[in-house]
């Protein structure tokens, strides 16, 4: 049994990670959170100590070593843009760290990291469920087997409807989330250059508050993708299903079905770093040069091979910011 420590506990993902901490056998020791609405921790580990003061949590992790409570790693579930903080937090403190996506926002934080991992001697995970799912698993193995003189022609299509909310929050500041992509799309970008391969041109056609646009070409692919956060972007079949998420994924025109089996992904994720395997900084990098790239990119319109939903009306933001 491994112990545990939680960064950002009341967050949307967090239950997540506890579910898999529980559902592999290993305990919670100590989570940290600035919001205290965090009594998803009952469900889990009621016993858990709980801080709402960094510096109190830090001593009583502190003091935990060489103890039965020393803590061997630390969770990491925060805002985007205080990963690389507190994953240096994480290996300073004597553990290993497993970080939420996106794991850093820019690559050279990732080089930065590796330089702790080798002065610490604890190494970053981070979560790259899409590789663990069944489905997708089975299709770099297809595609792996392969043998084909052109290249595959891919359209990838993910709306995830988003309130007024999300803009009054860190997720709508692109410099503390990094902006659509980064935030809804890097497990997207990592999955397509795993099975893909390398990335060789990097297009954006449409970037703006609510959604991106654009074209990734891949040793193996073709890809066309668009990632939004607005319902009005939503297939008027989706609406009218009273869904408010869209996922598509197609192959050469065939749709490629993996909606089922996200929901144990996480614990999956445990699972394998658990067992000495796991996705480290070295695998995290081409999806953060890939959403690095889009994020400073300057948009080039409707030219070249486009996404059809590309076409969309743009919508105003909606502070009029």
């Amino acid at each position: 049994m491994k112990n545990f420590a939680l960064i950002g506990a009341a967050g949307f993902i967090a239950p997540r990670h506890l579910k898999a901490m529980k559902d592999t056998g290993n305990n919670l020791i100590a989570a940290y959170d600035v919001f205290d609405s965090v009594g998803i921790m009952d469900s889990f580990f009621p016993e858990s100590s709980f801080f709402t003061e960094f510096e109190l949590f830090d001593r009583h992790l502190s003091k935990n070593k060489g103890t039965d409570k020393e803590v061997d790693f630390v969770s990491v579930c925060t805002p985007n843009y205080l990963h690389d903080a507190h994953i240096r937090y994480g290996l300073r403190l004597g553990a290993n760290v497993i970080c939420e996506k996106p794991i850093v926002l820019n690559p050279w934080n990732i080089d930065a990291l590796m330089n702790v991992e080798k002065e610490t001697g604890h190494r970053v995970y981070n979560v790259l469920q899409l590789r663990l799912h069944s489905a997708i698993k089975a299709l770099k193995e297809r595609i792996d087997s392969e043998k084909r003189d052109t290249k595959y022609d891919v359209d990838l299509t993910y709306i995830t409807s988003r309130g007024n909310w999300y803009y009054t929050t860190w997720k709508g500041d692109v410099k503390r989330s990094g902006g659509v992509a980064t935030n809804i799309g890097v497990h997207f970008y990592d999955m397509l250059s795993w099975i893909f391969g390398k990335v060789q041109q990097n297009v954006v056609h449409v970037s703006s508050h609510d959604r991106v646009s654009g074209y990734l070409e891949f040793e193996k692919a073709r890809v066309r993708y668009f990632l939004s956060i607005n319902y009005d972007t939503l297939p008027e079949e989706v609406k009218l299903a009273g869904k408010r998420t869209f996922r598509s994924m197609t192959i050469e025109g065939s749709e490629f079905e993996f909606s089922d089996g996200f929901t144990e992904l996480h614990t999956e994720t445990y699972k394998d770093i658990l067992s000495g395997n796991g996705f480290g900084l070295k695998e995290a990098r081409t999806a953060i040069e890939i959403v690095h790239d889009i994020r400073h990119a300057e948009p080039q319109g409707l030219k070249g091979d486009y996404h059809p939903f590309a076409k969309l009306e743009l919508a105003s933001h909606p502070f009029g910011w």
